[in-house]
């Protein structure tokens, strides 16, 4: 069974959530996108997206993209857009969130969102920081944008692997939270 399936097997805890699983909602639409110019001209390969895809995936969600795009804010804001428009309830970004002159995916995605989630972009800072020190430096954004969250993850696959670790257990509430459900007890 899918996480965001209505039916659960297995180990719950009081809430009915399997440990270190998203608690139960059905069809999630997510959406991928990478920033990276060297990756959008082709010089490498989009593993971070792949990851990220692969990931969200396995969560249960329905996953479209990676959609690989240059380290260009008006198109990264514009994809952003398209992504809340076109109803994915999870748009997560990866690239573009460190300290070089081409990072831009924070200020591309500060535009689209309507209010933060500060405390979803320290978690994920906080984790990546007991994995690897430069974490701290990750600028990434978390908010919402609509009905949809928007979440900039680091480009590496290692920071993909820890967001999708600390997304993983909320991503349930979140979107239960941004469909009108009520607060969990």
């Amino acid at each position: 069974m899918d996480d965001f399936s209505a039916d659960q097997g297995g180990v719950h805890d009081d809430r009915g959530q399997q440990p270190g699983k998203s608690p139960a909602v059905p069809l999630v639409r997510a959406h991928v996108i990478t920033a990276s110019n060297r990756a959008s001209a082709g010089v490498y390969e989009d593993r971070s997206g792949q990851v990220l895809a692969t990931g969200l995936a396995e969560l249960g969600l329905t996953v479209s993209g990676p959609e690989v795009l240059p380290d260009d804010a008006a198109a990264l804001t514009a994809a952003l857009r398209a992504a809340v428009n076109s109803g994915a309830e999870v748009i997560v970004t990866t690239g573009g969130t460190g300290l070089s002159p081409t990072d831009v995916t924070p200020e591309a995605t500060a535009p689209v969102l309507d209010r933060e989630v500060l405390g979803l972009a320290e978690a994920l800072r906080r984790y990546g920081q007991d994995q690897t020190p430069y974490a701290v430096i990750s600028r990434g954004l978390a908010g919402v944008a609509g009905r949809s969250l928007v979440v900039n993850l680091p480009g590496s696959t290692g920071g993909v692997r820890d967001g999708l670790a600390v997304l993983g257990p909320l991503l349930g509430h979140i979107v239960s939270q941004l469909r009108g459900g009520d607060h969990q007890q």
